[in-house]
């Protein structure tokens, strides 16, 4: 019998910052955390002296498996930055620190967003991402971690992406909400490159493009679409994120996001 999924929160989308994000994750009454490296504008750095232990101890106490650590802050910098350029080593400063950070906690997974300034916008953009996260994905795999991408890719250029890394640690994280509001059929997307989707997947949803205040389900998102495509070409994912936005601190909200993301069946 196939050991259904974890369900999760993302800490970024969590009022406060990470050192209350543990105890939020066991009041809400999930069994795991994804946290963020962060930064200015993005909350105290999760490798900051005693932060990680801290975290770590709190995971274990509290029963919240902490389950990746995202580079939230690399969106402000520029994952393509012109190679050789100062944003160039800032990048890869910030990608060794997101891979130790995630090791220190024990968690399996780090991944890289690719929005904003790291938004992926023509061929030379998508050569130098794939430059940047094949160099990731191997210092990854040699920390025993995987490496995921975040993206917004269609899914033509999402499976050159991938094929261009070539790192057996390399893989793609999936949104439920991101390729709509990019435009992307998300079952597409999932039966283009769902041999390199990630195990842990983000689930949000949305209505015409912009995530605000929707439950799973109640936008236009095609959130159990997308989970029933998933577990047809890639099997159930170990995780399942919720990154539907709940800094406004009404926990109702994901309270019930987490009754519905345990309903979505994967048989």
């Amino acid at each position: 019998m196939t050991r259904p999924p974890l369900v999760a929160l993302a800490g970024w989308r969590l009022p406060g910052d990470h050192f209350g994000a543990v105890e939020l994750a066991r009041a809400i009454g999930v069994e795991g955390l994804q946290l963020d490296l962060g930064g200015p504008g993005r909350g105290p750095w999760l490798d900051a002296a005693g932060t990680v232990d801290r975290i770590r101890d709190d995971g274990a106490r509290h029963g919240v498996a902490l389950l990746a650590v995202a580079g939230n802050t690399l969106n402000d910098i520029g994952l393509h930055a012109p190679r050789g350029s100062r944003d160039a080593a800032r990048v890869r400063h910030v990608l060794i620190r997101v891979l130790d950070a995630a090791v220190a906690l024990g968690a399996p997974l780090a991944f890289v967003p690719s929005f904003r300034r790291s938004a992926i916008n023509d061929p030379r953009e998508l050569r130098r991402t794939a430059v940047v996260l094949a160099w990731a994905a191997r210092e990854a795999q040699a920390r025993g971690l995987l490496l995921a991408s975040e993206n917004a890719l269609d899914p033509e250029r999402a499976r050159t992406l991938a094929a261009e890394v070539a790192v057996p640690a390399f893989r793609l994280l999936l949104d439920t909400y991101n390729p709509r509001a990019a435009g992307v059929d998300v079952l597409a997307l999932i039966e283009a490159t769902h041999e390199w989707i990630a195990p842990q997947i983000h689930l949000k949803d949305g209505t015409g493009g912009v995530v605000a205040r929707d439950l799973l389900g109640e936008g236009d998102g095609r959130v159990r679409e997308a989970v029933r495509a998933l577990a047809t070409r890639a099997g159930t994912p170990e995780a399942l994120v919720l990154e539907n936005d709940y800094r406004d601190g009404d926990l109702r909200r994901p309270a019930l996001d987490v009754e519905r993301a345990r309903a979505l069946t994967f048989s």
